[in-house]
């Protein structure tokens, strides 16, 4: 946003990856009223060519006369370079407003800044007995409408779905966004199926959706992967971990490589567990439904046996709303033992 005196003169904000940035959004709307005004930005001004321009060199041909910052680029590329530039060309710079509530809206790209790996939520719909299925498996509809458009905005903010072949299988998910009252300027998140064994059939309803789908493998099935592809699959290898199943690490490791910042886990109770017990899961968002399913319904996560009350996995709770008759909670993991060491 740029102000001049009380004035506002231009806003912007990054619609998406390769676009003009907030800032050469602002200044355009802006125009020559951007002389002289003072720049509100969320996040450090980046002062390298990438796949745009340096928007410090934007700022600072406008004649912007100051900069005010919540935070610093976590991106090694400019981390206080940007600020460094603007001050050496006689721009006033100030940092730190409002930090706290700029940097909850960036986590994803701070942990992929800073660790290479994509921030994970992980997504369950249960029951109030922690159920997420029947016995034999069914599981529509546990949690209403209102909860379930809720997760069409959890999709639309992630960088990419996740899933396991099971559910994949069992569900034949779609992996969208399909409200259209939500604006995805063009893009869909990408979709991703962890398939050890190379099983999801070329007619996945997934794989007919706008968007791109990509499956994880340790499967040397060529000619099935050869099907995948022409249905429109991108096939990567992944190795194994210890337990025979593909190294999550490893795939968020390479997501993080595909610039993918914030990753939503929804799947069965297996790899939501797997995910848990390893510590990947950031965040957790559990919707919880006034409905019983009893002992023999599956579990909202398989974990290994505890026989510890300190070996328990804890969270914190961070938030809680009602949604239609359901209920959901936003858990952060607060500390955790190896579950590893305790099988």
């Amino acid at each position: 946003m740029l102000t001049l005196g009380e004035r506002i003169v231009g806003e912007g904000w990054h619609r998406k990856s390769g676009e003009a940035h907030a800032e050469v959004r602002a200044l355009t709307a802006a125009g020559d009223s951007a002389r002289g005004a003072t720049a509100y930005v969320t996040l450090e001004p980046h002062c390298y060519h990438g796949r745009t321009p340096p928007c410090t060199d934007a700022l600072i041909r406008a004649g912007v006369k100051r900069v005010v910052c919540s935070t610093l680029d976590p991106n090694p590329k400019v981390s206080g370079a940007g600020v460094k530039q603007l001050v050496a060309s006689g721009v006033a710079v100030e940092t730190g407003l409002l930090e706290a509530e700029v940097r909850e809206l960036n986590l994803g790209f701070e942990k992929r800044m800073t660790h290479g790996v994509p921030r994970v939520t992980v997504k369950i719909a249960m029951s109030l007995d922690g159920r997420v299925a029947l016995a034999n498996g069914v599981s529509k509809w546990i949690t209403g409408e209102p909860a379930r458009a809720d997760v069409q905005h959890l999709r639309a903010a992630a960088s990419a779905v996740l899933t396991g072949i099971e559910t994949a299988i069992a569900d034949d998910p779609q992996l969208n966004v399909r409200d259209p009252s939500i604006e995805l300027l063009g893009r869909q998140p990408l979709r991703v199926v962890l398939d050890t064994r190379l099983r999801l059939a070329p007619a996945a309803r997934m794989l007919a959706m706008p968007g791109h789908t990509v499956v994880f493998t340790a499967s040397e099935q060529l000619a099935h992967a050869g099907e995948l592809q022409r249905a429109g699959a991108e096939i990567v290898a992944a190795p194994l971990d210890a337990d025979g199943h593909v190294d999550l690490q490893n795939v968020l490791a390479e997501l993080g490589r595909r610039e993918c910042n914030d990753v939503l886990v929804e799947a069965g109770p297996t790899l939501a567990g797997r995910f848990l017990q390893l510590g990947l899961a950031d965040e957790l968002i559990v919707y919880i439904a006034p409905i019983v399913l009893g002992p023999e319904a599956r579990a909202m996560a398989l974990l290994p046996p505890l026989y510890r009350i300190e070996d328990v996995l804890r969270y914190t709770l961070q938030d809680m709303q009602r949604i239609g008759a359901d209920v959901k909670l936003t858990y952060m993991e607060i500390g955790r033992a190896s579950c590893r060491e305790r099988v």
